[in-house]
């Protein structure tokens, strides 16, 4: 299926962890003017707003479980049906799975669109590990790379001088077992998206400016 006459194009971004998606995602959007949807601030918005199914999420949130695609789908599909069908959109790091894929399927037929480009941004293992591990954050919020943007003084903020913190989320072991989930469900996406001729490969090793122009022509 394709988008029908005058809808906006549907652009999904694939890619592991650290890769640098909601980076590129929000630079596209904001070039182009395109919307751009990640599901961490279709969450956010959501619970900030109290709508229904930001309760429904909220409930799964207080209960520590992962809110289930019912619920992410949801809240794409009330954004997307809010968007003026002209307008392009970038999604960002969804859908993750087969099942999510399955369903913006449904939801965007329902709007007279599909996915028309899926581009996948592409790093190592080793190269996503480092960028990550790297992290070290302030408790003001900037955030340093020990390996490509380190403070001044090493452990301390440039800004408040206050020492720098290593987040759990942001220890190798913990970044490698996101890159298995990754791999398990995720993954899957690329053949699907291949077989349907959407999918386009993007160099996520290069520079910020170099990556952007390359995930730019493959968004076209």
């Amino acid at each position: 299926m394709r988008n029908s006459v005058g809808a906006g194009r549907v652009v999904v971004l694939l890619g592991p962890p650290g890769v640098g998606k909601g980076t590129q995602g929000v630079r596209l959007a904001r070039e182009g003017d395109w919307d751009h949807l990640s599901t961490g601030d279709l969450l956010r918005t959501a619970l900030e707003r109290g709508t229904a199914l930001g309760k429904e999420a909220r409930s799964y949130m207080e209960a520590g479980e992962l809110v289930p695609d019912g619920v992410i789908v949801g809240l794409v599909g009330e954004t997307l049906a809010t968007s003026a069908p002209g307008r392009s959109v970038v999604l960002d790091g969804f859908p993750r799975t087969v099942a999510q894929a399955e369903a913006l399927d449904d939801t965007l037929a329902k709007a007279g669109r599909a996915v028309d480009r899926v581009c996948l941004l592409e790093a190592p293992e080793e190269v996503i590990v480092k960028r990550i591990s790297g992290r070290r954050s302030s408790p003001g919020g900037r955030v340093y790379n020990v390996h490509f943007d380190p403070p001044v003084r090493e452990g301390f903020c440039d800004d408040t001088g206050e020492p720098l913190i290593h987040r759990a989320d942001d220890r190798p072991e913990t970044v490698r077992k996101r890159l298995a989930v990754y791999r398990r469900d995720t993954v899957p996406l690329v053949g699907l998206y291949e077989e349907r001729g959407v999918l386009r490969r993007v160099n996520g090793q290069g520079g910020i400016h170099d990556v952007y122009a390359a995930l730019r022509t493959a968004a076209a």
